[in-house]
């Protein structure tokens, strides 16, 4: 089982609703209980949700990134306005999960790179009908689908990283101010609350901010100011990635 720990680390770190850390943290039990239990193909069903999550999650960060282009491909979506009004990345259940994938475009996936991450939900599909077969009855059959689902995610997430760039970036230039005109006089705070929790950043998304090229904005009037927050960053987040 401890080969599934990893896509917690692909999650967020906090959540702006408590129902929603509620969600994950219940997907999570449903998941271990059953695996315990050697329910694996009961399993992998809350893992699966686990996965999806993650994938609004991402959509979710592109939304508040690329607003225009995400406003672009929602056009044919027929809950458009919801999608468009939503509050939370679980909005995204209204799209097809076929189709939620198809967001990714906007950050450079093509449909070949689409396909096997769409290709979960009709193997999630295989297990969730009522067919008369246990297709996943053992351990390995479960760790199998366990180790495709990770290897997605993290197929996803390389793509993420120019995302998660722009969104720490508009981040230090917002923050890049004296200390009275930010929301928060503590940086950690302002760190904690307006880049990590406002987006959802999980630690995988942290860690890909930390190789951030912090010199691509060394041409910025305030550049001392955005290294001494980008430091912070680093500092903060620190004891996660050491060895």
């Amino acid at each position: 089982m401890e080969e599934s720990f990893p896509i917690l680390e692909y999650l967020p770190n906090s959540f702006k609703e408590p129902g929603e850390q509620e969600y994950i943290q219940f997907l999570w039990d449903a998941f271990g209980s059953n695996y315990e239990h050697e329910k694996f193909q009961f399993a992998i069903l809350p893992y699966h949700m686990l996965y999806m999550s993650f994938v609004y999650f991402s959509v979710w960060q592109i939304r508040l990134m690329r607003p225009t282009d995400f406003l672009h491909a929602t056009i044919f979506q027929k809950n458009e306005k919801q999608i468009m009004t939503g509050t939370s990345p679980f909005t995204l259940y209204r799209v097809a999960e076929g189709e939620v994938f198809k967001f990714l475009r906007i950050i450079g996936c093509d449909e070949d790179q689409i396909r096997p991450f769409s290709n979960l939900v009709g193997e999630r599909n295989k297990l969730a009908h009522a067919n008369g077969t246990i297709s996943c009855a053992n351990q390995t059959s479960a760790d199998e689908k366990i180790a495709e689902i990770l290897k997605q995610v993290r197929a996803i997430q390389s793509h993420m990283t120019p995302v998660l760039h722009q969104c720490l970036k508009s981040f230090l230039l917002d923050s890049a101010t004296p200390i009275e005109e930010r929301e928060y006089e503590d940086p950690a705070d302002q760190i904690r609350e307006l880049l990590v929790h406002k987006n959802y950043f999980s630690l995988k998304d942290i860690e890909a901010c930390r190789s951030f090229d912090l010199q691509t904005m060394r041409d910025e009037p305030q550049f001392e100011q955005i290294k001494v927050l980008f430091d912070e960053f680093v500092a903060l987040y620190a004891s996660e990635f050491a060895t």
